[in-house]
């Protein structure tokens, strides 16, 4: 739970808040089929993909895992290393990146996870329903203890921004 007798400005939940830091990893050497095993077996969409040093090298996702067995199919022989595979790019955020900021990066981009580093090395992962439940939980503890938004412009903004994350996420499909 958050503590929703702090001023959502004075007690920002960061991105060391919620992350996930027992994390399934791979390494770029890995046989492909061996980490869609490991991906189905842990029933995750993708890892990360790290180094023998602990250095973030990317992410190795479903859609690689897709590309991987389409090509197999034509006999086009991939290389049986994820290293081929690994989104090398993919967004990253610090531990001190706030909820707002990450939840922005989520609606805007097509991915399920963002990895968080801590000078290159990867420390934690966060999901979309990372920031769902930590949106959730908010304006629950918020409404629970009966909390009235102060006059800042911007307080009243993040609220009704985290209301609207999880007003979207219980909204019947149509």
């Amino acid at each position: 739970m958050y503590d929703a007798t702090c001023s959502v400005l004075q007690a920002p939940v960061l991105a060391r808040d919620i992350m996930t830091t027992k994390l399934v990893t791979l390494r770029p050497g890995m046989d492909v089929f061996d980490a869609i095993d490991l991906l189905l077996e842990n029933a995750i969409s993708g890892a990360p993909v790290i180094d023998d040093d602990g250095n973030f090298v990317g992410v190795f996702t479903e859609k690689d895992c897709l590309s991987i067995l389409v090509q197999s199919v034509y006999d086009l022989h991939p290389t049986t290393k994820i290293d081929a595979f690994i989104e090398r790019h993919p967004h990253t955020v610090d531990e001190q990146t706030d909820l707002l900021t990450i939840a922005q990066i989520f609606l805007r981009n097509p991915f399920r996870r963002v990895p968080v580093l801590r000078d290159g090395k990867l420390v934690g992962i966060i999901a979309r329903r990372d920031i769902l439940r930590a949106a959730h939980d908010i304006m629950h503890d918020l409404m629970r203890n009966g909390a009235t938004v102060s006059s800042s412009p911007h307080e009243r903004n993040t609220l009704l921004y985290l209301s609207s994350l999880v007003e979207r996420h219980e909204a019947p499909i149509a």
